[in-house]
Parts: C-alpha cells; sequence; structure tokens
C-alpha cells in the first residue's frame, strides 16, 4: 500500500499538503507554506517537517508558543492522524489519508484504483471516522472535488445527513435541526463514522450558502466559544 498524504487542514483555508523533503513554515508572514492571518500569530511561528519515518512539529521562537492537543510543544513533537496543532487563536489539524480512499474525495473525477471505494452502478461510496479527518476537511475535499451525493454520519446524538450538489451544501438534517442550522452541528462533530456515497438526490434544497461560508461560521463560533 502507498504511503498516506500529510494534510493540514486550517479551515477556511485550502488544505496544504506536506512532503517528506522540505518543511513547511506556518506563521503570519505571506512567505510561509500556510498562512496564518491571525494578530497573536508570529511571521515565522512553527514549522512541520519530516523526520525519522514521521512528520513533526517544533516552534520557531514564537511569542506565544505552539501547541499540540493543548499541550506545549517546547521541542520537536511528533504528529498522529488528527492531532491539533494550535497557533495562537488559530487551530490546524494533521491528517494523514491514504492515497487511494479520502485523498479521492478531492479528485475530479476519481482515479479507477481506489481502497476504500466500492462501485456499483457507478456509484461511489467512501468511508470514515471523523476521528482521524474531522468533518471540516471532509468537507473541503467534497468541495474541491465538486462532489454531489449525500454524506451520513452515525454520531453518539443520533444519524445525521448532508446532501451535496457539485461540492456545496444543500441540504442537512442533524440533531433536530435542518438547513444551515444541522449543517453546523455536522462541522461540529469530533467523532462519528461517515460514508459518502454518490448519486443520491436531497429530498428538499434548504441550503443557500457554501461549504466555506459554512466553515467560516463553525470558525467564528468555535472561537467566540473559546475565547
Amino acid at each position: 500500500m502507498p504511503e498516506p498524504t500529510a494534510l493540514l487542514f486550517c479551515p477556511p483555508l485550502a488544505p496544504v499538503r506536506l512532503t517528506r523533503e522540505l518543511p513547511l513554515v506556518l506563521g503570519r508572514s505571506r512567505d510561509c507554506g500556510l498562512t496564518i492571518r491571525r494578530e497573536d500569530a508570529s511571521r515565522r511561528h512553527a514549522e512541520v517537517r519530516y523526520r525519522d519515518g514521521r512528520f513533526v512539529v517544533r516552534d520557531l521562537g514564537s511569542t506565544n508558543g505552539t501547541f499540540v492537543n493543548g499541550v506545549a510543544a517546547t521541542e520537536e513533537t511528533p504528529l498522529a492522524a488528527g492531532d491539533q496543532i494550535e497557533i495562537g487563536s488559530a487551530h490546524i489539524t494533521f491528517c494523514l489519508v491514504q492515497g487511494g480512499g479520502l485523498e479521492a474525495l478531492a479528485q475530479e473525477p476519481i482515479e479507477e484504483s481506489t481502497v476504500l471505494f466500492d462501485r456499483a452502478a457507478a456509484r461511489e461510496i467512501v468511508k470514515g471516522d471523523f476521528a482521524e479527518i474531522p468533518p471540516f476537511a471532509v468537507l473541503q475535499m467534497l468541495e474541491m472535488g465538486r462532489k454531489s451525493g449525500l454524506l451520513t454520519v452515525d454520531a453518539e446524538a443520533g444519524p445525521m445527513r448532508l446532501w451535496l450538489g457539485d461540492g456545496q451544501p444543500v441540504h442537512a438534517e442533524a440533531g433536530g435541526e435542518t438547513g444551515f442550522d444541522a449543517a453546523l452541528v455536522v462541522v461540529g462533530l469530533e467523532r462519528g463514522a461517515f460514508r459518502f456515497e454518490t448519486q443520491v438526490d436531497p429530498p428538499s434544497f434548504s441550503i443557500e450558502t457554501s461549504c466555506t461560508e459554512i466553515l467560516l461560521e463553525a470558525t467564528r463560533r468555535l472561537d467566540e466559544a473559546g475565547s
């Protein structure tokens, strides 16, 4: 099986792909590989690089420090799938995506050679868990790949559903809510097994906004909760 692809997600920014050859600098400067436009981020705040068979993050002498899952990264810190890198008020998620599975969500069309996809009557299905790749990352890849279909989540609060058309949300049902509020419930999940299936039409159209706008609102609420 090929090596998984390493990605950093900091919505509403587009996901950034990590390479094993070159380090990626995170910070406020436009010259950074991932530019974080937050006043509490230093110009060159931290870097992620590949070392000894895994990706690690280290602080670059920033003013406010770098944290991984709430713990200060005072020295080079290994990263695991789903880890949260905190740079100021920004939360960046580190994900490992198998090349034949979830990563194909961001490709158009999906490659014929896949691992997690089942094909029946040209219907494409991918499965995963939000504990390993968060919902906003899945939505960003669906948006990039301009996918249409149904995202179903088996969460502790019960089943949740989000329909997309051409990569944009068109209807959602979650936690007793529908429409935009239901989509926010899905984006806010920390755990839950998910399944995305193409060629599933929505029962109605209750959302007239983009994935980016939903991610912006979810990020705003997260910032307010942490302030």
